[in-house]
């Protein structure tokens, strides 16, 4: 049963948005949302879940219908952000699950509070975006401010589906669009240059908790190799690529995520024993 939006405190007082569905036993997922989306994205993949627990899903810092608070933004601030709403809904840990930019949220979140993380699910993402990736993303970042955001809306879509998607589910889409357009320019731009500071390399070998790493086979901005160093990096976990998707694959292919989501519980779950 989904409840109503809730909102909670950061430890620098950012109002959080957040939603928790089915609060009722164990496991408990967390999910972070892409960059410049929202909560919204997740909704196929809860609506797909079953056998689990609480879902918590929130809109970062910056993102959704949470505060539009300035940056200079971090992950690490992202991974605080989470630890509040867990702690907000009473939850010691969760399994935490991040497509993108929530996967890198995820990866800080695991190196910070390694005692509350049950399992680590990281979809479509990296662990450092290369030696350029400060001044790239700092470039990307500045577009909306400069050209606008819905001159971005193509070049977002081509990297978020494959093209038989977008032509079969041009709602879908379109309801992603609308979640684009509706970010504020210095938000993103503080998110985009987040990402090209993160480096979460020294993190992975620490990792003991149960690991899934996602990605889709024609994922060009976090390509196939950057989720095969997560795999090599991070002892014991599993890498799984989705046929034929892209970016985000979340929103593309639920039913595959939601089948892995389960699988990692059911890990989560034995490993507790």
């Amino acid at each position: 049963m989904e409840q109503t939006t809730s909102i909670a405190s950061a430890k620098d007082g950012c109002q959080l948005a957040y939603r928790v569905y089915a609060n009722l036993g164990k496991p408990r997922l967390a999910l972070i949302h892409s960059l410049a989306l929202s909560s919204a994205m997740w909704g196929e993949v809860i609506a797909q879940l079953s056998g689990v627990g609480g879902i918590l899903v929130y809109d970062c810092r910056g993102h959704g219908q949470s505060e539009r608070r300035p940056g200079p933004y971090s992950v690490e601030l992202f991974a605080d952000d989470l630890a509040a709403l867990l702690d907000a809904c009473g939850w010691s840990s969760a399994i935490v699950a991040g497509c993108s930019m929530g996967g890198c949220v995820a990866q800080a979140f695991a190196a910070a509070y390694p005692e509350r993380v049950r399992g680590l699910a990281l979809i479509d993402t990296t662990a450092w975006y290369g030696p350029t990736a400060p001044q790239d993303w700092k470039a990307r970042g500045a577009r909306p401010a400069k050209e606008g955001l819905p001159s971005m809306v193509e070049f977002q879509l081509s990297r978020w589906f494959s093209d038989d998607f977008r032509h079969s589910h041009p709602e879908v889409a379109d309801q992603i669009t609308h979640i684009f357009l509706g970010n504020d320019a210095d938000c993103y731009q503080a998110a985009c240059e987040m990402l090209g500071n993160a480096d979460l390399r020294a993190a992975l070998p620490s990792f003991r908790m149960p690991v899934s790493v996602i990605v889709g086979e024609e994922d060009y901005a976090t390509p196939v190799a950057m989720a095969e160093y997560l795999h090599e990096n991070i002892a014991d976990s599993i890498l799984a690529v989705i046929p034929g998707a892209r970016h985000t694959t979340p929103v593309e292919c639920p039913r595959e995520i939601a089948g892995f989501l389960g699988d990692l519980a059911g890990k989560s779950a034995a490993a507790s024993r």
